[in-house]
């Protein structure tokens, strides 16, 4: 049940941010694309819930993607996530800038991604994580692979082992069980 080895277990007891690809990870991959040029994508409210469980629990949340739009832009809102880097060509070069930003050294950061532009950052983190639909060299190159795929639940998947390696999940729960909690 477990998708983490002993080595990603140990790193996800130090993680304080988490960076996100989106399309195929916060998404299936898939665009819709309407006629008037605008997109549509589709996200996970499992996964949205558990980054939110991560803001809680004080662990930033960042965005680090090639593409750029509108739809990501208002999820972001809606989650209140603050680091978003769009529009990349090499997602590593943003790693000195989040630092600088947030105080958070890369060995207290994971990064889940699912394709090869998500490779040179996922090289310079504690803990790269790929999806289980990923590209066979991410998922190669990644310390733990996710039993879910993009889209469907693996982000959440990462937030829930986060926390319960942070000995947060308990607390958590008992915010929630006892109506503690605003969502």
């Amino acid at each position: 049940m477990n998708f983490l080895t002993a080595g990603a277990e140990a790193a996800l007891k130090r993680i304080r941010l988490l960076i996100l690809d989106v399309d195929g990870v916060l998404t299936d991959g898939s665009i819709i694309y309407h006629d008037d040029g605008s997109e549509t994508k589709v996200f996970n409210v499992k996964d949205g819930f558990g980054l939110k469980l991560l803001q809680m629990a004080d662990i930033k949340i960042c965005i680090a993607t090639g593409r750029m739009g509108d739809a990501l832009r208002h999820r972001c809102e809606n989650l209140g996530i603050r680091l978003v880097y769009d529009g990349l060509r090499h997602k590593a070069d943003i790693l000195d800038a989040l630092v600088a930003e947030t105080g958070i050294a890369a060995s207290d950061m994971a990064f889940i991604g699912d394709d090869l532009p998500d490779l040179s950052l996922m090289a310079r983190v504690a803990l790269p994580i790929a999806v289980a639909d990923a590209h066979e060299d991410v998922r190669q190159a990644a310390g733990a692979v996710t039993r879910l795929n993009g889209g469907r639940g693996a982000v959440r998947e990462v937030c829930d082992a986060i926390l319960k390696a942070r000995h947060l999940w308990e607390p958590m729960i008992g915010q929630i069980k006892h109506r503690r909690f605003i969502d």
